[in-house]
Protein backbone atom coordinates (compact mmCIF):
# COMPACT_ATOMS: atom_id res chain seq x y z
CA UNK A 1 0.00 0.00 0.00
CA UNK A 2 1.12 3.37 -0.68
CA UNK A 3 1.37 4.80 2.69
CA UNK A 4 0.08 8.61 1.35
CA UNK A 5 -2.68 7.36 -0.29
CA UNK A 6 -5.72 5.71 0.55
CA UNK A 7 -6.40 2.01 -0.08
CA UNK A 8 -6.94 1.03 -3.47
CA UNK A 9 -8.67 -2.41 -2.27
CA UNK A 10 -10.59 -0.12 -0.14
CA UNK A 11 -11.93 1.35 -3.26
CA UNK A 12 -12.18 -1.50 -5.50
CA UNK A 13 -14.06 -3.26 -2.67
CA UNK A 14 -16.67 -0.52 -2.26
CA UNK A 15 -17.15 -0.17 -5.89
CA UNK A 16 -18.03 -4.07 -5.98
CA UNK A 17 -20.94 -3.24 -3.38
CA UNK A 18 -22.15 -0.22 -5.97
CA UNK A 19 -22.44 -2.27 -9.03
CA UNK A 20 -23.94 -5.25 -6.95
CA UNK A 21 -26.77 -2.57 -5.84
CA UNK A 22 -27.15 -1.09 -8.91
CA UNK A 23 -27.44 -4.61 -11.83
CA UNK A 24 -28.05 -7.77 -9.68
CA UNK A 25 -30.64 -9.23 -7.92
CA UNK A 26 -31.10 -11.16 -5.94
CA UNK A 27 -28.75 -9.38 -3.51
CA UNK A 28 -26.42 -11.38 -2.06
CA UNK A 29 -25.39 -7.99 0.11
CA UNK A 30 -27.38 -4.94 -0.12
CA UNK A 31 -25.51 -1.51 0.12
CA UNK A 32 -27.52 1.17 -1.65
CA UNK A 33 -25.23 4.30 0.33
CA UNK A 34 -21.69 3.09 -1.41
CA UNK A 35 -22.66 4.69 -5.17
CA UNK A 36 -22.76 8.16 -2.48
CA UNK A 37 -19.13 7.74 -1.92
CA UNK A 38 -18.45 8.62 -5.28
CA UNK A 39 -18.46 10.67 -7.89
CA UNK A 40 -20.01 10.04 -10.72
CA UNK A 41 -16.74 10.65 -13.34
CA UNK A 42 -15.24 8.25 -10.76
CA UNK A 43 -17.83 5.53 -11.39
CA UNK A 44 -17.47 5.55 -14.88
CA UNK A 45 -13.56 5.29 -14.73
CA UNK A 46 -13.79 2.27 -12.23
CA UNK A 47 -16.35 1.05 -15.21
CA UNK A 48 -14.21 1.31 -17.60
CA UNK A 49 -10.69 0.07 -16.03
CA UNK A 50 -12.31 -3.24 -15.35
CA UNK A 51 -14.14 -3.72 -18.13
CA UNK A 52 -11.14 -3.91 -20.22
CA UNK A 53 -9.71 -5.77 -17.42
CA UNK A 54 -11.76 -8.23 -18.95
CA UNK A 55 -8.48 -9.30 -21.26
CA UNK A 56 -5.70 -10.22 -18.57
CA UNK A 57 -8.53 -12.21 -16.54
CA UNK A 58 -10.39 -13.85 -18.96
CA UNK A 59 -8.83 -14.06 -22.26
CA UNK A 60 -11.36 -16.19 -24.27
CA UNK A 61 -14.02 -14.09 -23.14
CA UNK A 62 -12.56 -10.69 -23.93
CA UNK A 63 -11.80 -12.34 -27.42
CA UNK A 64 -15.72 -12.42 -28.31
CA UNK A 65 -15.25 -8.75 -27.92
CA UNK A 66 -18.01 -8.49 -25.47
CA UNK A 67 -19.64 -5.16 -25.18
CA UNK A 68 -18.44 -2.81 -22.24
CA UNK A 69 -21.59 -3.67 -20.03
CA UNK A 70 -20.80 -7.23 -20.59
CA UNK A 71 -17.31 -7.16 -20.35
CA UNK A 72 -17.80 -5.58 -16.86
CA UNK A 73 -20.36 -7.79 -15.58
CA UNK A 74 -18.32 -10.66 -16.09
CA UNK A 75 -15.48 -9.03 -13.67
CA UNK A 76 -17.45 -8.31 -11.00
CA UNK A 77 -19.77 -11.73 -11.30
CA UNK A 78 -16.75 -13.71 -11.83
CA UNK A 79 -13.50 -11.83 -10.42
CA UNK A 80 -13.65 -9.27 -8.39
CA UNK A 81 -17.21 -8.92 -6.11
CA UNK A 82 -17.86 -12.85 -4.95
CA UNK A 83 -15.65 -12.43 -2.24
CA UNK A 84 -16.61 -8.39 -0.37
CA UNK A 85 -20.72 -9.24 -1.12
CA UNK A 86 -20.14 -12.94 0.65
CA UNK A 87 -17.88 -12.13 3.39
CA UNK A 88 -20.11 -8.45 4.02
CA UNK A 89 -23.27 -10.51 4.43
CA UNK A 90 -22.03 -12.80 6.44
CA UNK A 91 -20.18 -10.44 9.29
CA UNK A 92 -23.55 -8.57 9.46
CA UNK A 93 -25.59 -11.53 9.93
CA UNK A 94 -23.30 -12.82 12.76
CA UNK A 95 -23.94 -9.11 13.87
CA UNK A 96 -27.68 -9.01 14.29
CA UNK A 97 -27.68 -11.93 16.16
CA UNK A 98 -24.44 -10.89 18.44
CA UNK A 99 -27.12 -7.81 19.10
CA UNK A 100 -30.10 -10.26 20.38
CA UNK A 101 -27.63 -12.01 22.74
CA UNK A 102 -25.93 -8.90 24.34
CA UNK A 103 -23.04 -7.10 21.96
CA UNK A 104 -22.95 -3.63 22.05
CA UNK A 105 -19.87 -2.33 20.02
CA UNK A 106 -18.94 -3.14 16.96
CA UNK A 107 -14.95 -2.90 15.69
CA UNK A 108 -14.68 -2.92 11.98
CA UNK A 109 -11.09 -3.25 11.70
CA UNK A 110 -9.79 -2.49 7.81
CA UNK A 111 -13.03 -0.66 7.66
CA UNK A 112 -12.18 1.13 4.28
CA UNK A 113 -15.79 2.40 2.78
CA UNK A 114 -17.77 0.96 4.74
CA UNK A 115 -21.33 2.23 5.50
CA UNK A 116 -23.05 0.30 8.29
CA UNK A 117 -22.75 3.22 10.55
CA UNK A 118 -25.28 5.04 7.90
CA UNK A 119 -27.05 1.98 6.11
CA UNK A 120 -28.56 0.73 9.56
CA UNK A 121 -29.43 3.31 11.89
CA UNK A 122 -32.04 1.03 13.74
CA UNK A 123 -28.90 -1.13 14.82
CA UNK A 124 -27.01 2.01 15.38
CA UNK A 125 -29.08 3.27 18.06
CA UNK A 126 -27.71 0.02 20.36
CA UNK A 127 -24.30 -0.02 19.30
CA UNK A 128 -20.88 2.24 19.35
CA UNK A 129 -18.94 1.89 15.46
CA UNK A 130 -15.27 1.91 15.82
CA UNK A 131 -13.69 2.05 12.62
CA UNK A 132 -9.99 1.29 12.06
CA UNK A 133 -8.12 2.01 9.26
CA UNK A 134 -4.97 3.49 7.98
CA UNK A 135 -5.15 7.74 8.36
CA UNK A 136 -5.39 8.07 4.94
CA UNK A 137 -7.87 5.98 3.71
CA UNK A 138 -9.82 7.59 6.50
CA UNK A 139 -8.72 10.64 5.82
CA UNK A 140 -10.42 9.73 2.43
CA UNK A 141 -13.26 8.36 3.92
CA UNK A 142 -13.99 11.23 5.82
CA UNK A 143 -13.35 13.54 2.35
CA UNK A 144 -16.30 11.49 1.14
CA UNK A 145 -18.45 11.36 3.54
CA UNK A 146 -18.78 14.81 3.69
CA UNK A 147 -19.09 15.49 0.23
CA UNK A 148 -22.01 13.02 0.22
CA UNK A 149 -23.80 15.53 2.60
CA UNK A 150 -24.05 13.05 5.64
CA UNK A 151 -24.11 13.81 8.60
CA UNK A 152 -21.73 11.90 11.13
CA UNK A 153 -23.27 9.56 13.30
CA UNK A 154 -22.77 10.21 17.37
CA UNK A 155 -22.03 6.87 17.83
CA UNK A 156 -19.43 6.54 14.92
CA UNK A 157 -15.61 6.82 16.04
CA UNK A 158 -12.59 6.65 13.46
CA UNK A 159 -9.54 5.33 15.08
CA UNK A 160 -6.84 5.74 12.85
CA UNK A 161 -4.09 2.89 12.66
CA UNK A 162 -1.25 1.16 10.67
CA UNK A 163 -1.45 -1.77 11.00
CA UNK A 164 1.65 -2.67 9.85
CA UNK A 165 3.42 -0.47 12.32
CA UNK A 166 1.37 0.45 15.23
CA UNK A 167 -0.14 -1.02 18.22
CA UNK A 168 -3.60 -2.17 18.02
CA UNK A 169 -4.30 -3.13 21.33
CA UNK A 170 -2.86 0.76 22.38
CA UNK A 171 -5.06 2.38 19.41
CA UNK A 172 -8.38 0.38 21.02
CA UNK A 173 -7.63 1.27 24.54
CA UNK A 174 -6.76 5.48 23.40
CA UNK A 175 -10.42 4.90 21.95
CA UNK A 176 -14.02 4.99 23.50
CA UNK A 177 -14.01 1.23 23.50
CA UNK A 178 -15.45 -0.24 26.92
CA UNK A 179 -13.32 -3.30 27.59
CA UNK A 180 -16.05 -4.76 29.84
CA UNK A 181 -19.06 -4.51 27.08
CA UNK A 182 -19.64 -7.44 25.03
CA UNK A 183 -17.60 -6.52 21.57
CA UNK A 184 -18.19 -8.14 17.81
CA UNK A 185 -15.24 -7.51 15.68
CA UNK A 186 -15.16 -7.36 11.98
CA UNK A 187 -12.02 -8.54 10.30
CA UNK A 188 -12.34 -9.09 6.40
CA UNK A 189 -9.84 -8.59 3.73
CA UNK A 190 -6.61 -8.31 5.83
CA UNK A 191 -5.26 -11.62 6.76
CA UNK A 192 -4.54 -12.72 3.55
CA UNK A 193 -2.22 -9.55 3.16
CA UNK A 194 -0.08 -9.86 6.48
CA UNK A 195 2.42 -12.02 7.94
CA UNK A 196 0.83 -15.29 10.00
CA UNK A 197 2.84 -14.17 13.01
CA UNK A 198 0.87 -10.50 12.87
CA UNK A 199 -2.68 -12.28 12.39
CA UNK A 200 -2.67 -14.50 15.33
CA UNK A 201 -0.78 -11.59 17.21
CA UNK A 202 -3.74 -9.71 16.06
CA UNK A 203 -6.50 -11.77 17.05
CA UNK A 204 -4.42 -12.61 20.28
CA UNK A 205 -4.62 -8.78 21.07
CA UNK A 206 -8.72 -8.98 20.18
CA UNK A 207 -9.50 -11.48 22.55
CA UNK A 208 -7.51 -9.42 25.37
CA UNK A 209 -9.85 -6.17 24.78
CA UNK A 210 -13.27 -7.74 25.05
CA UNK A 211 -15.18 -9.96 27.70
CA UNK A 212 -15.64 -13.28 27.28
CA UNK A 213 -18.44 -14.47 24.57
CA UNK A 214 -16.93 -11.81 22.34
CA UNK A 215 -17.34 -12.48 18.76
CA UNK A 216 -14.32 -12.18 16.00
CA UNK A 217 -15.36 -12.96 12.20
CA UNK A 218 -12.49 -12.73 9.80
CA UNK A 219 -11.97 -14.52 6.14
CA UNK A 220 -8.63 -15.82 5.48
CA UNK A 221 -7.31 -18.14 2.24
CA UNK A 222 -6.34 -21.67 2.30
CA UNK A 223 -2.37 -22.59 2.42
CA UNK A 224 -2.65 -24.15 -0.66
CA UNK A 225 -3.47 -20.88 -2.68
CA UNK A 226 0.03 -20.14 -2.76
CA UNK A 227 1.26 -23.17 -4.40
CA UNK A 228 0.65 -22.73 -7.95
CA UNK A 229 0.06 -26.24 -8.86
CA UNK A 230 -3.17 -26.56 -6.07
CA UNK A 231 -4.51 -23.26 -6.75
CA UNK A 232 -7.47 -22.16 -9.30
CA UNK A 233 -6.79 -19.83 -11.88
CA UNK A 234 -8.98 -17.54 -10.30
CA UNK A 235 -7.07 -18.02 -7.47
CA UNK A 236 -4.21 -17.28 -8.94
CA UNK A 237 -5.09 -14.36 -11.26
CA UNK A 238 -6.47 -12.93 -6.98
CA UNK A 239 -3.14 -13.02 -6.32
CA UNK A 240 -1.54 -11.04 -8.98
CA UNK A 241 -4.22 -8.87 -9.21
CA UNK A 242 -3.22 -7.62 -6.07
CA UNK A 243 0.84 -7.23 -5.96
CA UNK A 244 -0.09 -5.69 -9.65
CA UNK A 245 -2.25 -3.20 -7.13
CA UNK A 246 0.43 -3.04 -4.21
CA UNK A 247 -1.25 -5.21 -1.83
CA UNK A 248 0.06 -8.38 -2.15
CA UNK A 249 -1.31 -11.61 -0.21
CA UNK A 250 1.28 -13.49 1.57
CA UNK A 251 -0.79 -15.57 3.81
CA UNK A 252 -3.17 -18.35 4.31
CA UNK A 253 -4.03 -21.12 6.70
CA UNK A 254 -4.92 -24.87 6.93
CA UNK A 255 -8.29 -25.23 7.80
CA UNK A 256 -7.89 -28.62 9.59
CA UNK A 257 -5.42 -26.75 12.19
CA UNK A 258 -7.84 -23.79 12.76
CA UNK A 259 -9.22 -24.74 15.53
CA UNK A 260 -6.01 -25.46 17.66
CA UNK A 261 -4.49 -22.57 16.21
CA UNK A 262 -6.92 -20.12 17.66
CA UNK A 263 -6.95 -22.08 20.85
CA UNK A 264 -3.42 -21.01 21.38
CA UNK A 265 -4.81 -17.10 20.88
CA UNK A 266 -7.29 -17.44 23.21
CA UNK A 267 -10.23 -18.00 21.20
CA UNK A 268 -12.59 -20.66 20.40
CA UNK A 269 -13.61 -21.30 16.47
CA UNK A 270 -17.28 -20.75 16.90
CA UNK A 271 -17.90 -21.18 12.66
CA UNK A 272 -16.33 -22.32 9.77
CA UNK A 273 -17.33 -21.84 6.66
CA UNK A 274 -15.51 -23.43 3.27
CA UNK A 275 -16.39 -22.79 -0.27
CA UNK A 276 -18.88 -25.44 -0.15
CA UNK A 277 -20.48 -23.93 2.88
CA UNK A 278 -20.45 -20.08 1.16
CA UNK A 279 -22.02 -21.45 -2.02
CA UNK A 280 -24.61 -23.23 -0.62
CA UNK A 281 -25.22 -20.02 1.72
CA UNK A 282 -25.30 -17.05 -0.47
CA UNK A 283 -24.78 -18.53 -3.77
CA UNK A 284 -27.56 -21.24 -4.31
CA UNK A 285 -29.71 -21.20 -7.10
CA UNK A 286 -28.34 -17.98 -8.54
CA UNK A 287 -28.49 -17.84 -12.59
CA UNK A 288 -25.63 -15.54 -13.26
CA UNK A 289 -21.74 -15.68 -12.84
CA UNK A 290 -22.14 -15.29 -8.67
CA UNK A 291 -19.81 -18.46 -7.23
CA UNK A 292 -18.34 -18.94 -3.79
CA UNK A 293 -14.10 -18.35 -4.48
CA UNK A 294 -12.21 -21.72 -4.25
CA UNK A 295 -9.49 -21.89 -1.23
CA UNK A 296 -11.23 -18.88 0.61
CA UNK A 297 -13.05 -19.49 4.25
CA UNK A 298 -15.31 -17.72 6.82
CA UNK A 299 -14.35 -17.88 10.38
CA UNK A 300 -16.10 -17.17 13.73
CA UNK A 301 -13.87 -17.65 16.67
CA UNK A 302 -15.43 -16.54 20.58
CA UNK A 303 -13.46 -15.00 23.38
CA UNK A 304 -12.88 -17.78 25.37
Amino acid sequence: MNHSKASVTALFTAFARVYHARHDSPKIFSDPLAEQLFAPQELAAFERKLAEALSFFDPEAARARPDPPTALARMMQVYLAPITLSRTRYAEDLLETAIRQGARQYVILGAGLDTFAFRRPDLLKRLHVFELDHPATQADKQRRIANAGWSMPEHLHFVPIDFTQGDLASALRGSPLNPQAPTFFSWLGVTYDLAAGAVFGTLRSLASLAPRGSLIVFDYLDAEAFIPEKAPRRVQLMLVAAEAAGEPMQTGFDPASLASALARAGLTLHEHLGPEQIQTRYFANRHDGYRAYEQVHFAAAAVS
